[in-house]
């Protein structure tokens, strides 16, 4: 296999992984102006920080190179989903109904949480849990987080009709 200078280990493993940290961070402090309304350069040395933080411990970085594949064909996927609904629609009048919305942003939750648990190993820690047999808690936790889910969704959405009915 042919290296090239993006699949070499210091760029794949230290500076875009920086790169994308820094630039997440800085984008995030700045639309939230939580240090300040215009601190674009207090901004940028948080960023700075944070990147260079993240890029100091491997194992961090090893999740974000194997997040990011996932990341990218989930939103070429989406990209294409969204291009072919876009057919249906008249030139100019494409609209994205809350419901899709909902839905696409409920999916892209779910699979970032999955992935993320899955490259950081809390998915086999969670399954050992539930699977240990010996203790019902977990059991018993996780069906209490589906209900309250369950209820969130049916409230929610039951709010959402009554407001749109006034």
């Amino acid at each position: 296999m042919v290296e090239t200078i993006l699949s070499s280990p210091f760029v794949r493993d230290l500076v875009l992984p920086f790169l994308l940290v820094f630039a997440i961070t800085f984008a995030l402090l700045q639309k939230s102006e939580i240090l300040g309304k215009g601190k674009k350069q207090t901004d940028a040395i948080v960023a700075l920080v944070v990147g260079l933080l993240v890029v100091a411990v491997g194992s961090v970085t090893n999740i974000i190179t194997s997040l990011v594949p996932i990341l990218a064909v989930g939103m070429v996927a989406l990209f294409a989903f969204f291009l072919l609904w876009g057919f249906a629609f008249k030139e100019g009048t494409f609209e994205v109904h809350k419901s899709v919305q909902w839905i696409v942003g409920g999916v892209a939750a779910a699979v970032v949480v999955i992935a993320t648990l899955y490259y950081t190993g809390g998915l086999d820690y969670i399954k050992n849990l539930i699977n240990s047999g010996t203790s019902g808690w977990a059991t018993n936790i996780l069906f209490v987080v589906l209900i309250i889910v369950a209820i969130a969704v049916v409230v929610g959405s039951s709010g959402a009709k009554s407001e749109k009915d006034k």
